[in-house]
């Protein structure tokens, strides 16, 4: 059975969790997550969004395969699983979680992986790990205190509190929070714009965060120029400049455009 799989239509390219209600992270899903990424990173999509069917988003691993495991068979799993996560960031589109239910442990890092995070007002948020003398091991502790500090970070990771999807909204981890009924029309809106603006400066813009990850403002400051002069050469960034100055000179504000992507 595929626990996961990926979608495409015209533009927008989707990984589907396909194993409600709970589509927990076991050794299938490492497979079969690993095999989505790549199709993705093989397609012509513009945007990529990561949705679940049934009631919940993901419920964090497969805890029942683990007992009587190595440490070494559960630190390759976990590289695994890893691996897909940082190749979902290294794409050159945006990214967006839609979450509905729970996102739970390792489903709450997958989220994470996203550039945009849309939760359902009620859906449940849990860094779960540490009730069970663990921490969190796809790196959402890390990108838990980038997105909302580390004195929060250390409060949601080491109480193992869980917290709504209004609450992910006002720490700034969702970037937009509906009521439940609203999520799939509001998501899609904004897969919509996205798949419909500028591809390429997307990927720039991307880019230039995560240096800002990396390294800092001066890390960003360092390539910023590199990536964002090439943008005019590019026929999104000529339109748009030309759609601009034709705007500027009547005194008008400027048209919105569909880009291309190219």
């Amino acid at each position: 059975m595929t626990t996961v799989r990926f979608e495409q239509d015209h533009g927008v390219g989707t990984i589907l969790l396909t194993n409600p209600p709970s589509n927990r992270i076991g050794s299938q899903f490492a497979v079969d997550l690993r095999a989505a990424v790549h199709d993705a990173s093989l397609s012509d999509s513009r945007v990529l969004v990561i949705r679940s069917d049934g009631p919940n988003f993901c419920m964090g691993g497969n805890v029942p395969e683990w007992p009587g495991k190595s440490a070494d068979w559960f630190r390759t799993f976990i590289a695994e699983c890893n691996s897909s996560f940082h190749a979902i960031e290294a794409l050159r589109i945006p990214s967006v979680a839609v979450v509905r239910g729970g996102a739970i442990g390792g489903g709450f890092e997958l989220a994470l992986a996203c550039d945009f995070l849309v939760a359902a007002e009620d859906a449940t948020f849990f860094a779960v790990e540490i009730r069970s003398g663990n921490i969190p091991l796809a790196g959402g502790l890390q990108r838990l205190a980038e997105r909302v500090g580390r004195a929060r970070a250390a409060k949601l990771a080491l109480l193992g509190e869980p917290f709504s999807g209004i609450i992910a909204g006002d720490l700034g981890i969702a970037a937009f929070v509906v009521p439940e009924a609203d999520l799939d029309e509001t998501s899609r809106k904004l897969v919509d714009k996205l798949a419909n603006g500028p591809t390429k400066a997307y990927a720039a813009a991307r880019t230039l965060l995560k240096a800002w990850s990396a390294g800092g403002v001066a890390a960003a400051d360092v390539m910023m120029l590199d990536v964002a002069i090439d943008l005019f050469k590019t026929e999104d960034t000529t339109k748009g400049v030309l759609n601009s100055a034709k705007a500027i000179q009547a005194g008008v504000q400027p048209t919105p455009l569909t880009f291309l992507g190219r």
